[in-house]
């Protein structure tokens, strides 16, 4: 219990670190398809394979994604290496010393990062949505790529292979009597495996994943709410008559 605490803290920590740096551009809508079953295992499918080589989910179980209709063969035949067992937390190997001499950091847990990452330019699924579709070419940096929603980056861009190669294209205005530079669009300098419509939506189960990951019971929680709610509906009308009843004949 005290290990979640701390992820959860130093989720939070590193979300202020994150809404200082996004403040650049707005944030864009992550479409919602936390019941579509079929995009959750599609961004289950994209987290394994490409944020689960540097970043864990140590509170989060392979078995658990039965709750999104995989069978546990289905999860072992396709989201397992081979050294994992179906009842494991997803973890890495990666030797955090060795991460920070690559990345300047170790690679936060991803667990809860989708609610930690809220801040007032949205939902923490908004924030990650953007981002991982605002990463260029940089060849001043380290790792050769930057991002608008979060300058100065350490983490490459893993789904470049996806989305392909870009450059941002902007455009000078003036605001406050001062220059500012503002995105007005994309130059495509190679193509990616799918195109931009593909990519978004592939990058939008991926989110939506990561916020199902987050909290997995919330869709039983909100069930359950609704289901409360119409009963207390109920008593109310009921409790009302039962009132009325009691009262009637005292003047």
């Amino acid at each position: 219990m005290k290990k979640i605490i701390l992820s959860v803290i130093l989720a939070f920590v590193a979300s202020f670190s994150a809404q200082a740096n996004s403040d650049s551009i707005p944030w864009d809508k992550v479409p919602n398809r936390l019941n579509d079953l079929g995009a959750l295992q599609n961004g289950a499918k994209l987290f394994v394979n490409y944020c689960l080589n540097c970043h864990s989910a140590a509170y989060m179980r392979f078995n658990r994604l039965t709750d999104i209709g995989l069978t546990e063969q289905q999860i072992k035949d396709n989201l397992l290496f081979t050294t994992d067992k179906v009842g494991e937390t997803m973890k890495i190997t990666m030797d955090p010393k060795q991460a920070k001499d690559w990345f300047g950091g170790v690679p936060p847990d991803l667990t809860v990062i989708a609610r930690s990452r809220a801040g007032a330019g949205g939902s923490g699924g908004d924030y990650i949505y953007t981002y991982l579709r605002t990463y260029y070419r940089d060849d001043s940096k380290a790792t050769g790529w930057n991002n608008l929603a979060y300058p100065n980056v350490g983490m490459p861009h893993v789904l470049w292979e996806l989305q392909g190669q870009r450059a941002p294209v902007f455009e000078e205005m003036e605001s406050h009597g001062h220059a500012t530079q503002v995105i007005k669009g994309w130059t495509q300098l190679t193509p990616g495996k799918l195109s931009s419509a593909q990519y978004d939506s592939d990058v939008a189960d991926l989110v939506n994943y990561m916020q199902w990951m987050s909290e997995p019971a919330q869709g039983s929680r909100v069930r359950t709410g609704v289901w409360v709610m119409l009963y207390l509906l109920v008593f109310f009308v009921i409790a009302w008559r039962l009132n009325a009843a009691y009262w009637k004949d005292i003047r």
